[in-house]
């Protein structure tokens, strides 16, 4: 099973050690648990760089099993969801954004497996028609700290679910889960309620009318191979049937 998935990039690498002359350079990159997990999860990946044209992502959509949309140090502009910017707006990736957008619709449209991680998931709930609160501490006062200051490989908070399926998945209705996001969905579009924060940030979503169409907004390689194990079966399933 082969996965197309989304990276990173960053404007300069780290300094290498060396005394030759090596300046830092641009890096696409992913990170490395991300890979394993889908790898111990029966996939391989096929990594997608940010400014990718629409005949890399009709490829993609076309060749590969299924879709992970990642996530980054970096927000979605609010023109994407018709709203103007209020408050904190930490970096933007226009061309990264523009990738992952297309990538979700493409993957919508041909009922692919798509998974989305963080601002992957954002990602979904913007292309199903929903919008984001823009920055959490600024909409509410009262919400939980949702950039948890430890290391995200501990969890922070808990995520109570809604969903029978999604309890099966994870073997609990309520689970523990790592937090590194200062914006969240808001409107969900097209999109249900699968999990939700203490807060009631929401934390998981899906899209009803797919196979395997969900967003979780934490960062389950760094925690947890639940949803990477439904996903892979999902994707086996759909191979089968």
């Amino acid at each position: 099973m082969i996965v197309a998935v989304s990276c990173d990039r960053r404007a300069l690498g780290p300094k290498p050690v060396s005394h030759r002359v090596r300046p830092p350079r641009a890096e696409v990159f992913l990170k490395e648990c991300i890979v394993e997990q889908l790898r111990n999860a029966g996939m391989q990946a096929i990594l997608l760089p940010p400014e990718g044209s629409v005949s890399l992502v009709d490829w993609a959509t076309e060749h590969c099993d299924g879709v992970v949309i990642t996530g980054g140090a970096f927000d979605i502009d609010p023109k994407w969801y018709g709203e103007e910017q209020r408050g904190r707006l930490d970096s933007i990736d226009e061309g990264r954004t523009q990738l992952e957008m297309l990538l979700a619709r493409k993957a919508i449209e041909h009922n692919l497996p798509l998974l989305g991680l963080c601002g992957g998931m954002q990602v979904l709930a913007v292309v199903a028609g929903g919008t984001l609160i823009q920055d959490i501490a600024t909409h509410d006062s009262g919400a939980l700290e949702h950039e948890q200051p430890t290391d995200p490989a501990t969890t922070w908070h808990s995520v109570q679910l809604t969903s029978e399926k999604w309890k099966r998945w994870f073997g609990a209705s309520t689970i523990e889960v790592n937090s590194t996001h200062h914006q969240a969905v808001d409107k969900l579009g097209d999109c249900i309620l699968v999990g939700s924060a203490p807060d009631r940030i929401v934390e998981a979503i899906e899209l009803p009318g797919q196979d395997f169409c969900v967003g979780v907004q934490w960062h389950p390689e760094l925690v947890d191979d639940k949803i990477f194990q439904a996903f892979g079966q999902a994707i086996l399933q759909s191979k089968i049937g």
